[in-house]
């Protein structure tokens, strides 16, 4: 088995020639432009300043985890983050919930206007948010005025916002995703009297787990990552999120000169979404092979 396997690697090398070596060294230079921006950063994290503007590589005479307890305290992360956190996670929520939805009737369901409404969806995919910051804001602006809860300076409100801005990618990855699972099991649920609602959340969703990973963990890291929607939405402090803080901290940084503790909030704004994609890999590559290889 092992021979085997070894002998369509040696026979696929073969075929591809010098693209197979050009692959290698591409994705070896990737790998070196993503992974050591990240290193130093968290390199940076634990030395003084003097450090840090010294020799940019060496390691710190000592650890200093005080530059986190400043980020976390005198910086606020903590709040900023704890804002992240609920922000997101209700965001994906409403994200996967109505896009799952959408997607599974646009893409199981023939009706009048289906390509359309498909169509209307993923032309959100070539529209760029900066485009529609300034009437986005009268939008939410108003919407407070009717229903106060979900208009600026709330964090309802930009949980709306994130969900309609990550709905295209959601029906457009779902969609083409449930047009691959069998119908035979839909069907003969339908035939023992399960109503649509039912076999959606009971069998399709289930059997559609790998993708909902999949879209969930680019939702969570989009929507974590987000500057430019909190930035217009989210004016009072104690009510920004995470990369508001860390852009604050930047900007005082050019007068107060405290780069480490600028380097320690980074780090605790990687790390979290690092760990979720190292314990959602597995998960990520197999929801995004899963509908090629159905």
């Amino acid at each position: 088995m092992y021979l085997s396997r070894k002998r369509l690697q040696v026979e696929r090398r073969r075929r591809l020639g010098p693209l197979s070596a050009l692959t290698h060294v591409a994705l070896l230079v990737w790998t070196l432009l993503v992974v050591v921006p990240i290193l130093w950063t968290f390199l940076a994290s634990v030395k003084s300043e003097d450090e840090i503007f010294g020799d940019a590589w060496s390691l710190p005479a000592s650890i200093r985890w005080d530059n986190f307890a400043r980020a976390w305290e005198q910086a606020h992360i903590g709040q900023y983050m704890l804002n992240s956190v609920i922000v997101v996670s209700f965001s994906t929520l409403g994200t996967m919930l109505l896009g799952s939805m959408a997607a599974y009737v646009l893409a199981r369901y023939p009706f009048r206007g289906n390509r359309a409404f498909y169509l209307l969806f993923v032309s959100g995919l070539a529209f760029p948010v900066y485009l529609a910051l300034t009437p986005l804001f009268f939008v939410v602006q108003n919407m407070g005025r009717s229903i106060p809860f979900i208009g600026l300076n709330t964090h309802a409100g930009l949980v709306l916002v994130y969900i309609a801005y990550s709905m295209p990618f959601t029906v457009f990855f779902l969609a083409a995703f449930f047009r691959t699972l069998p119908t035979a099991v839909a069907e003969a649920a339908m035939v023992d009297g399960a109503s649509h609602t039912r076999v959606f959340f009971q069998i399709m969703l289930p059997m559609a787990r790998p993708g909902i990973v999949s879209v969930t963990i680019f939702n969570v890291l989009g929507q974590w990552n987000q500057y430019q929607l909190p930035l217009v939405l989210l004016q009072e402090r104690d009510k920004w999120v995470l990369t508001q803080g860390i852009a604050d901290i930047s900007t005082a940084a050019g007068y107060d000169q405290d780069w480490s503790a600028l380097f320690a909030a980074l780090t605790l704004a990687i790390l979290p979404m690092l760990v979720v994609y190292t314990v959602f890999q597995r998960q990520i590559q197999t929801g995004l092979t899963a509908g090629a290889l159905k």
